[in-house]
């Protein structure tokens, strides 16, 4: 089995998971390096149980090393951009958390730095490769419900992030439901044309004061003439709920919430079951493990990636779009956004 030595830049709370799930679970990775400026001693207790040699403050070690082949860029978010683009004039594969970046014209950036230096390019949205979402995909592809009527898409999370987050998050179109948006083109098989989004502070004052909502439902529409709906919430108290439905037709496939086991207790006073995951990390653990396979597949294989740099700026368009329509009351079309 070919491997390639990797590093990774950030060893915030992503940069631990991928980290971890490298370690564990994708052996065509050799994590040879991870760097981060505000490296704590308990980031790098953790790093050396995962038995990473080069626990280092400077990104520009890896960027120098020639020894290491692709890089995993997991800082926060408004460094993205600029260390993908490093990343990229190195000569090294790129993998870059999502979104690249909240601005339009700083991803086109960095799709045009991987472009020119002949580099591979992944974006983060893990969801595509859940065991789950995966299979209502495959049965798409595959024909099982003819032609794509409806696309819907649940995602709520079970706590609301802090207000220092949400100050400079982006807003909910940006850094929740980006991911809906990209799961949406995913299943639909056709990109988003028009948008209309509704939004609202529901589960927590603070948000709004901060600029955001917390609710929030978006309709889209395709260019193959299918139709979406995606709702978002900050807060599910019941757990993290990620369901998907796919209506055509010839049928309907959907998937349900994942939970720790399927098993149902019944007893004199009614039924339970296990609940839903808690937290996101739970919930797609082998989902990270499989999008970093996939990427050194691609790197190994000099095969295009699953995930690539126009499937990154699609989103953040429809993101640009949703926050426009909420805030003007009305559809706004992606070739606004576009110009």
């Amino acid at each position: 089995m070919k491997t390639i030595k990797i590093g990774i830049i950030g060893a915030g709370r992503i940069g631990r998971v991928h980290a971890e799930n490298i370690a564990k679970f994708v052996p065509e990775m050799e994590i040879k390096t991870i760097a981060d400026p505000y490296m704590s001693e308990e980031t790098v207790e953790f790093l050396r149980r995962l038995r990473i040699p080069n626990i280092v403050k400077d990104a520009d070690v890896i960027l120098n090393d020639p020894e290491i082949k692709a890089v995993v860029v997991c800082s926060p978010t408004d460094l993205h951009a600029e260390y993908a683009i490093k990343v990229a004039e190195a000569g090294k594969d790129v993998f870059v958390e999502k979104p690249v970046d909240y601005r339009i014209d700083r991803v086109k950036e960095v799709i045009a730095a991987a472009k020119k230096a002949g580099v591979k390019l992944q974006v983060g949205f893990n969801r595509r490769f859940d065991h789950n979402h995966r299979a209502v995909y495959e049965a798409i592809r595959a024909g099982k419900v003819g032609k794509v009527n409806l696309v819907k898409i649940s995602s709520r999370d079970p706590e609301p992030p802090t207000i220092d987050y949400v100050k400079v998050s982006g807003g909910i179109f940006y850094d929740m439901m980006v991911h809906d948006f990209d799961m949406a083109r995913f299943l639909a098989g056709s990109e988003v044309t028009e948008v209309f989004a509704y939004g609202a502070v529901l589960v927590d004052p603070a948000i709004g004061e901060a600029g955001d909502v917390d609710t929030a439902v978006v309709s889209l529409k395709f260019a193959n003439g299918a139709m979406g709906v995606i709702d978002n919430s900050r807060k599910a108290v019941y757990g993290y709920d990620q369901r998907v439905e796919v209506f055509g037709s010839e049928g309907a496939v959907m998937d349900e919430n994942d939970t720790p086991n399927n098993a149902t207790y019944y007893g004199a006073d009614g039924t339970s079951s296990s609940p839903c995951y808690k937290i996101m990390w739970d919930r797609y653990t082998m989902a990270f493990a499989a999008e970093q396979r996939a990427f050194a597949e691609a790197v190994i294989n000099g095969t295009e990636t699953q995930v690539t740099g126009e499937d990154g700026l699609a989103p953040i368009l429809i993101a640009a779009a949703a926050t426009k329509s909420m805030k003007e009351g009305r559809p706004v079309k992606i070739s606004e956004i576009e110009g």
